[in-house]
């Protein structure tokens, strides 16, 4: 299976590229944004492809095509705006979506936020709030897809070691887990069918990945 992970260049797609090329039956297409963000991934040996989210629809649909299943790792961190909230998580996230449709790659896996409900964007504060009401309409957007989907909810990121254990359910208590963690728990998702059309949160705990994820 050949997956394109777009926002590879971030910590939890450069995990995820590292445990695709390291897998005897995955490889991996690094989606990034700029040639100098090239080095690492060519270094695992994965194929790197320069295409910004702000760009057009087809611009990522024809990098798609080769491909059997798209991640969606991206996000517009936390220094920037809204604007850029808007354009990355949302916009980005959509054409990505679209994109998939275009070249026919019916399995996506989303990485959304936490809590995506619509109590989550009245809780939020005022800084937090557009990037959670652009993760709403993202997950909408896909759950209303003949896609093959999967959307994942982390909770908060840390860069701790991975522990390789993890809680998950529909809903599960706030809390912590690594960004290696949420790697090893795409590289699950894109191994077992039975998570598709499924939807889970994700927090750190003492069950191992495979098994909390076959529990769902």
């Amino acid at each position: 299976m050949k997956v394109l992970v777009v926002g590879a260049n971030g910590q939890i797609g450069k995990q995820l590229t590292s445990y695709i090329q390291a897998s005897d039956h995955l490889t991996a297409k690094a989606m990034i944004r700029k040639q100098e963000q090239a080095s690492f991934f060519e270094d695992l040996g994965a194929e790197t492809v320069l295409v910004d989210l702000e760009d057009r629809v087809e611009s990522i649909a024809k990098v798609a095509t080769d491909v059997d299943a798209i991640v969606f790792t991206a996000g517009s961190g936390p220094k920037t705006g809204k604007d850029k909230t808007l354009m990355i998580d949302l916009d980005g996230a959509i054409k990505t979506i679209e994109a998939a449709e275009k070249a026919g790659v019916k399995r996506f896996i989303m990485i959304s936020s936490f809590d995506t409900t619509r109590e989550a964007i009245l809780a939020a504060n005022e800084s937090f709030a557009p990037y959670v009401v652009a993760k709403y309409y993202a997950d909408v957007w896909l759950r209303n897809t003949d896609l093959d989907y999967t959307i994942i909810h982390p909770g908060i990121l840390t860069n701790d070691g991975a522990t390789g254990k993890i809680t998950a359910a529909e809903r599960v208590d706030r809390g912590e887990i690594t960004r290696d963690d949420v790697a090893r728990v795409i590289l699950a998702c894109l191994e077992k069918d039975a998570t598709i059309g499924k939807e889970f949160q994700i927090v750190g705990g003492n069950t191992p990945i495979n098994e909390a994820i076959d529990a769902l």
